[in-house]
């Protein structure tokens, strides 16, 4: 490792780094910007019924001599995660229960997992720092005047179990690489990236809903927290390698952000047009409330899909800063949001993604 890299790297290039969920969305460009950065030895850590052909694909047009295992395996396994960890200086920790719609499962796919890994590290003795990838959805955004400033500083949900399962598994996730951090010194950062967008995405729930067979608008002049998904892996992977953040909190945000209406309009005039209705602030506000009362009343016979919590987190208007992330760890948004929001459109234009 040269002086310079010394000054600006927890690890040097050759030092193995895991990459966890790295055939996702997010971590196939972690995995990717880690060899443009020069890091040669990288463990692709994935399901068994992952895909790997894209990570195959960055490793065969390779020719720098970079070595990246591919290794499959489950991190519900003690076993598995001992293997993955063994050796490792830097986790990336980007597998997630994304899809579960149960609370066992969520709290299964991301909690436990990532206690494995954590008590795997543990029993190691040679990890440096953990990466553990959050969710903007964490926050509450409650008791704020409308268009304040939401940032790290900001308080997570009191209560997530009232909210859905992912948000609950997110912040318990949180809680507990704080908690080893703490009791076991364990080094550690977290990542909450905002809505992150590119090819092969649909449109953001911050904008609007398709639910009910018409998309209702409900982000009106909201600001989305978009990130472009380049962007966002940059921003994590120089998370796991900088010095001097351990233990610190990185909303992941681009620049220039646009408005609910500017991307819905943009999105008709250069993918698709479809009818969709705007919904008022008040009205969407006063729908969220009667929907979750009638949950409560009905004893689940209609799930608790929309509540006022969730309504703060999604659509209340609300601004947002990358100044910390651009602070500690001198990251720029390499794709400007224009650049970004051409390439996505142009991909959903040409694989005829619906809304």
């Amino acid at each position: 490792m040269s002086h310079a890299e010394n000054d600006t790297y927890i690890v040097g290039k050759n030092d193995l780094i895991l990459v966890t969920g790295a055939t996702g969305f997010i971590g196939s460009r972690v995995v990717g910007h880690l060899l443009d950065l020069g890091f040669r030895n990288l463990r692709c850590f994935a399901r068994p019924s992952s895909k790997m052909a894209r990570i195959q694909a960055l490793c065969e047009a390779r020719r720098d001599g970079a070595r990246v295992e591919l290794l499959k395996g489950n991190l519900l396994s003690s076993e598995d995660c001992a293997a993955a960890t063994k050796d490792v200086a830097v986790i990336f920790h980007l597998a997630a229960g994304t899809g579960e719609k149960s609370f066992p499962d969520a709290f299964m796919n991301s909690v436990v997992t990532t206690r494995n890994l954590l008590e795997a590290s543990l029993r190691h003795g040679c990890l440096r720092r953990i990466v553990s990838t959050s969710s903007f959805a964490v926050y509450t955004n409650k008791h704020k005047p409308l268009r304040r400033l939401l940032d790290e500083s900001c308080p997570t949900e009191e209560r997530p179990w009232q909210r859905d399962a992912y948000i609950f598994s997110k912040v318990r996730q949180d809680e507990m690489v704080t908690e080893y951090g703490k009791k076991f010194g364990i080094p550690y950062v977290i990542v909450r990236p905002g809505s992150v967008y590119g090819p092969g995405k649909k449109i953001p729930g911050r904008v609007g809903i398709d639910t009910f067979g018409v998309f209702l608008h409900l982000g009106g002049s909201n600001t989305i927290p978009l990130t472009y998904v380049d962007n966002c892996a940059e921003a994590i992977a120089l998370a796991g390698l900088k010095k001097g953040v351990n233990g610190e909190i990185f909303n992941i945000v681009d620049d220039d952000l646009p408005s609910s209406r500017q991307f819905l309009r943009q999105y008709k005039r250069n993918v698709r047009r479809f009818k969709s209705i705007y919904v008022p602030h008040a009205v969407s506000y006063a729908l969220c409330y009667l929907w979750e009362r009638y949950a409560t009343w009905s004893k689940g016979q209609l799930p608790p899909a929309f509540s006022r919590s969730g309504w703060h987190a999604f659509w209340k208007k609300t601004t947002y800063s990358n100044e910390k992330l651009k602070a500690r760890l001198s990251w720029t948004p390499s794709v400007p949001t224009a650049e970004g929001l051409r390439r996505y459109f142009e991909a959903s234009r040409n694989e005829g993604l619906d809304a």
